[in-house]
């Protein structure tokens, strides 16, 4: 087996059997490749079914001094991943990973922005382009959904569910869920829609897709992280703003302001409670008032 065969199933496994995205196969494909690419440049001769472990180790020393911990840990748990599959396939009978010691890396608590912060940046899009009547409605989206980059982009009109106050959101695996979204933010998308979209040169195959750009096809990830960071420039913020930034935000002040964590899991998308326990590091205070609001002894 070579490892380009290798790669090549593996892959088909990750997207059709585990039912993960493209940007998720894509990131554990190059993972793989970072590891082809170091036995090519130092002419280490093995397949995915002979590499030892001590090669392991060789590779993710000379990767410790391009990266930092939590990159390496990263590029571990890929690698975990693929020799797994390995395993899992009857190709190998051990995981050369097994012995590999992933780097402590402290817990990234994320970046969030104040009420008055989002404010202040949705405040800077020029709504006399039909672009900034978009950005509006694709911010205002992003920050009262909780929306990921990509289910914001692939988002559909046929989606949306104003009438009962939801929008079915496709998340990670193709897994659907039922978002609530708010009038104001509905009012933001019904006047894109109406005054904006519908002038738009619609490209075939995106009729449904509802943010386009002004070649009438989906927006990239790019595009919105663009949007995002120039606006955030012109508000002088200070901060590194992305499109997460938005969700992390979302889940914040919905905890803050009193959301219990499991509706907060349902809402992101989050396949275990333990990702969206994270924002329960943000704001200590928060706990400490909820023991003094609801514990009996108080």
């Amino acid at each position: 087996m070579t490892w380009q065969n290798a790669l090549h199933d593996y892959q088909l496994y990750l997207k059709i059997e585990r039912g993960l995205s493209t940007n998720s196969v894509n990131s554990y494909k190059r993972d793989v490749e970072k590891l082809i690419r170091f036995l090519e440049k130092n002419e280490i001769k093995t397949s995915p079914i002979k590499i030892t472990d001590e090669i392991l180790q060789q590779f993710i020393y000379s990767i410790s001094k391009e990266v930092n911990a939590r990159s390496q840990s990263r590029i571990i748990s890929g690698l975990r991943s693929f020799f797994d599959y390995l395993i899992f396939e009857n190709y190998r009978e051990d995981n050369p990973t097994a012995i590999l010691e992933t780097p402590k890396i402290g817990r990234k608590l994320p970046d969030t922005l104040a009420i008055e912060e989002i404010d202040l940046l949705i405040s800077q899009i020029d709504l006399s382009t039909s672009e900034g009547e978009r950005n509006r409605a694709i911010l205002e989206t992003l920050y009262s959904c909780g929306l990921r980059v990509t289910e914001l982009i692939t988002l559909k009109i046929s989606d949306l569910f104003f009438a009962e106050g939801f929008i079915k959101v496709t998340g990670k695996g193709n897994k659907e869920r039922f978002v609530p979204i708010n009038e104001k933010t509905q009012k933001y998308i019904t006047i894109y829609i109406n005054q904006i979209r519908s002038h738009i040169n619609i490209k075939k195959g995106f009729e449904d897709t509802l943010f386009l750009n002004r070649r009438g096809k989906q927006l990239t990830r790019n595009m919105i992280f663009i949007i995002i960071k120039e606006l955030a420039l012109k508000a002088e913020l200070g901060k590194t703003v992305s499109p997460h930034t938005f969700r992390h935000s979302f889940a914040t002040h919905l905890l803050e302001n009193g959301a219990d964590l499991r509706s907060i899991q349902q809402m992101l998308g989050h396949e275990s409670i333990t990702t969206t326990e994270i924002y329960m590091h943000i704001d200590k205070t928060f706990l400490k008032e909820v023991v003094e609001k609801y514990h009996p002894r108080n």
